[in-house]
């Protein structure tokens, strides 16, 4: 049986604290970088980094490029740790994101980045690990103390890290505003009620979390906190993905996950929800206050591209509970550790 309380649920709700510390620190070494990157354009940009990290990554990736046209590579870290790949680093930026900064396959490859000539950064929570050592930039996360195995808190600071860089790189009024008063959609995120959502989730042994576009980044950590600490075999995948195969698995009584976030991704998942009602599915729409129909409310920032940061935040809440309800301890999944050492 698990506990009537967790560490998990714990750090969860102090994520909107180390938001505001991450926010609230570093300022000259975020202007620095950003000033570095303007003067001399990186040729090519990669980011390194595994499971959650790289889920945080991967919103980056897509906020970057939708705001300065630049493509982001999340490059497979096996090409320098196992096959030793002579990759051109000259002119690259390489990015590392890792709550704990010890595991091989994120450190080897920022060391060897960073000797080949590449401008090396690392969004992580300890100073003192190998990989705040490898890397020549390093972006603390402010996370304090994560002892829950699922990262929640840290998760959260490493999208604001991305969307703080973003912002230092390519300033622009609205992404300003937006970070200032994203502690607060935070506190917003977790004071929302999700709970009618966890006796079906509970009772689901397979699912599909949907979104597209900024979303599909949170959709793959959702997904991810529902194996891990829920046991439930989750995957995600884009709304138009969806449609290309693994919609042949959606029939009646299938249980399905759907954020629907603004922006011009919304209005195709809205349909694909609809249309997956109409078969039979076990719909959980979760959408901003404007859209009828929705299951759950979606908290909104101050701008739309930081969506996706709230919406994670009340869905790590909701995992927890629904953890509980399947009688396991969310902070102690079976068989996995905190720092998960690869190559």
């Amino acid at each position: 049986m698990s506990p009537v309380s967790s560490l998990m649920l714990e750090e969860a709700r102090s994520a909107p604290a180390a938001a505001a510390a991450l926010l609230a620190a570093d300022q000259d070494r975020y202007l620095a970088l950003g000033a570095l990157l303007r003067a001399v354009p990186p040729e090519g940009i990669v980011t390194v980094a595994r499971g959650s990290s790289d889920h945080a990554a991967a919103y980056f990736a897509y906020l970057l490029t939708v705001r300065s046209g630049r493509l982001v590579t999340s490059i497979p870290m096996s090409l320098v740790t196992l096959y030793r790949a002579p990759i051109m680093a000259e002119r690259l930026l390489a990015i590392a994101i890792s709550q704990s900064g010890r595991s091989p396959d994120v450190v080897e490859p920022i060391r060897a980045l960073r000797q080949g000539g590449a401008v090396t950064a690392a969004m992580l929570n300890d100073g003192a690990s190998p990989l705040a050592e490898a890397a020549e930039w390093q972006l603390p996360l402010h996370a304090g103390s994560e002892r829950s195995v699922a990262a929640t808190k840290s998760f959260i600071c490493s999208l604001v890290a991305g969307a703080r860089l973003t912002a230092a790189w390519y300033p622009s009024a609205d992404l300003a505003r937006g970070l200032e008063g994203l502690p607060a959609a935070l506190d917003a995120a977790c004071a929302l009620d999700w709970s009618a959502a966890v006796p079906i989730l509970a009772g689901s042994e397979r699912l599909m979390v949907i979104a597209r576009g900024m979303g599909l980044s949170i959709a793959k950590e959702a997904a991810l906190k529902l194996k891990e600490t829920c046991g439930i075999q989750a995957e995600a995948f884009s709304a138009a993905e969806v449609r290309h195969g693994p919609q042949a698995l959606i029939a009646e009584g299938y249980t399905l996950f759907a954020f629907a976030l603004r922006g011009p991704a919304q209005a195709e998942v809205l349909a694909l929800a609809a249309e997956m009602r109409l078969r039979g599915a076990h719909v959980i729409l979760a959408a901003p206050p404007d859209v009828p129909g929705r299951d759950l409310t979606l908290a909104t920032t101050g701008c739309e591209h930081l969506d996706p940061i709230a919406a994670i935040q009340s869905f790590h809440l909701l995992a927890e509970q629904v953890a509980r309800a399947r009688h396991r301890d969310p902070d102690q999944p079976p068989y996995l550790n905190k720092v998960t050492s690869t190559r």
